[in-house]
């Protein structure tokens, strides 16, 4: 069985090197729809595979990262990621370009990261995360699977080479959120949210 739930955020971006001279020469924002895709065979002991109220916690706060940023490729122009961290209180560092593409496959990377160190407590079981679809427009979209998260052929993500602004950092309920996800450290899902 399949579960979706929608996320939504507001997110500015250059994509360089693309075939659009806009896209790829002007800052400009997008109001981008993710839908995250779990799947299990299973059902808990609440007859779901997923309660999509654990999803408004970490998960929540990794997706509202980009919200009201800017993504900042790490390969741009020095210049210009100075520039974007000095004018803008939110931002994010990636080490890949802020496609819809990619930011399927960084969003995929982190969800599914969390997902692995999050401790279940309601006879959840072989819990996956599916796919991962970014909405750039609504008539567009990348879609995101494993393969494709961790393949070398799209460009490695390092979570360790991801920075997130001190202003997002702040938002997060949790302080250590990127720590944890980075350093492996398991998460509990609290038995009400």
């Amino acid at each position: 069985m399949i579960i979706r739930k929608l996320f939504k955020f507001e997110n500015a971006h250059i994509v360089r090197g693309c075939s659009s001279v806009k896209c790829r020469s002007s800052l400009h924002g997008h109001s981008y729809q993710v839908e995250l895709l779990f799947e299990s065979n299973f059902l808990d002991n609440g007859q779901m595979v997923y309660d999509f109220g654990l999803m408004k916690q970490n998960m929540k706060d990794i997706i509202d990262c980009f919200d009201h940023s800017i993504a900042i490729w790490s390969g741009d122009e020095e210049k210009y990621i100075a520039d974007m961290q000095l004018h803008s209180d939110r931002w994010v560092l990636l080490p890949v370009s802020p496609s819809a593409e990619q930011f399927s496959r960084v969003i995929f990377v982190f969800i599914d990261k969390l997902l692995s160190l999050t401790t279940t407590i309601n006879g959840e079981r072989e819990v996956k995360l599916h796919s991962v679809i970014v909405h750039e427009t609504a008539t567009g979209y990348a879609q995101a699977f494993r393969e494709d998260a961790y393949s070398q052929n799209m460009g490695e993500i390092d979570l360790n080479e991801i920075e997130f602004s001190h202003e997002i950092q702040k938002s997060w309920q949790d302080a250590r959120l990127f720590d944890k996800i980075k350093n492996s450290e398991s998460f509990l899902n609290p038995k009400s949210v």
